[in-house]
């Protein structure tokens, strides 16, 4: 029996204001309908979890949600009736079988571990999903940033596990290079890349310097941190006398493998799974499907199938989640 870590769903709050045309454009008009229809049919979704051996679902909030809104105090009135939906739609009504991820208003540090707290001691939630980079009127907020420091000291203090996940790279002159090709701004390939330089600036400010407990969940087998991030970290320490870190920084790949956890959500390829595996250790790795984006059978069969040992297949299936989320 798996617990599957990256499990989305939406809300009747939310889709009365999330704009899914351009998921819609990337993806399909059919394919959208029948995730639109999976996010929110709970039978329908304990139903392939019976038939795929999953035990239970840790959701999170899709598309939308705090991180979307300009105004800190509006983000975190949303995050409240989104977090309290989740927990009693989903975890209060199926406690064996769900969980849920808090929805976290990082436009101010204060608000969202006002946030993160309650969620975690007053709803139950394991933890928090974070998607990036966040709404400001004036811009927008990385969550390495100073103004996000109270958020991760809490999540700290709290013991509970962060996951980062991808959000579309920012609108802008930054986009020029996805012109003619916009397929490769979302899921297919600026997802990862957005998200693996997040990651990185994480490691490179001081959040697990202040905070060496401190656990970041990534999906998609790491977003290609398990392959690039070795390079990273030998041409930063070649550059030490130039472009150099902050005094008294480790290694990236120290953070990496003390700091990070990664999933199988949606890439289900086994050369990468063996390259992460390489790179963390089957402690540090979680299965997940990236429900509704992808289908069950499909990461359950290929998860199934591999030549793995008892110990580590009970590992990454379950015991590994357990343990990080006090299941």
């Amino acid at each position: 029996m798996k617990i599957d870590l990256e499990c989305h769903v939406t809300t009747p709050s939310n889709n009365a204001v999330a704009n899914f045309s351009a998921e819609s454009a990337r993806n399909g008009v059919e394919y959208m309908k029948d995730i639109v229809r999976r996010w929110t049919d709970i039978p329908l979704r304990l139903e392939e979890m019976d038939q795929n051996n999953i035990e239970r679902q840790v959701i999170s909030h899709t598309v939308g949600g705090a991180q979307f809104v300009s105004d800190p105090v509006q983000a975190a009135s949303i995050a409240r009736v989104e977090n309290e939906y989740l927990a009693e739609h989903y975890h209060a009504a199926y406690p064996d079988r769900f969980s849920a991820f808090a929805n976290i208003p990082m436009q101010r540090g204060d608000l969202a571990a006002k946030e993160l707290e309650y969620a975690v001691t007053k709803l139950g939630m394991p933890g928090a999903l974070i998607r990036g980079w966040s709404n400001l009127d004036d811009g927008f907020i990385y969550p390495d940033e100073p103004q996000a420091a109270e958020f991760w000291d809490c999540a700290a203090e709290l013991g509970v596990p962060v996951y980062l996940h991808p959000r579309e790279p920012l609108p802008g002159p930054g986009r020029r290079i996805y012109q003619d090709y916009p397929a490769l701004i979302g899921s297919a390939w600026g997802f990862a890349i957005e998200t693996a330089t997040i990651a990185v600036r994480l490691m490179m400010s001081d959040v697990f310097d202040r905070n060496p407990t401190m656990q970041v969940i990534l999906g998609h087998l790491g977003e290609g941190l398990t392959f690039l991030l070795p390079r990273t970290t030998h041409r930063l320490y070649m550059q030490r006398y130039g472009l150099s870190m902050k005094e008294g920084k480790r290694p990236l790949l120290e953070y990496f493998k003390n700091n990070f956890y990664v999933t199988t959500s949606g890439h289900f390829n086994t050369e990468a799974l063996k390259n992460a595996i390489d790179i963390l250790g089957t402690d540090r790795i979680l299965f997940s499907s990236d429900y509704p984006f992808e289908y069950l059978p499909e990461a359950c069969g290929w998860f199934d199938a591999l030549d793995l040992s008892d110990a580590d297949r009970k590992k990454i299936e379950s015991e590994n989640a357990r343990k990080l989320l006090k299941l």
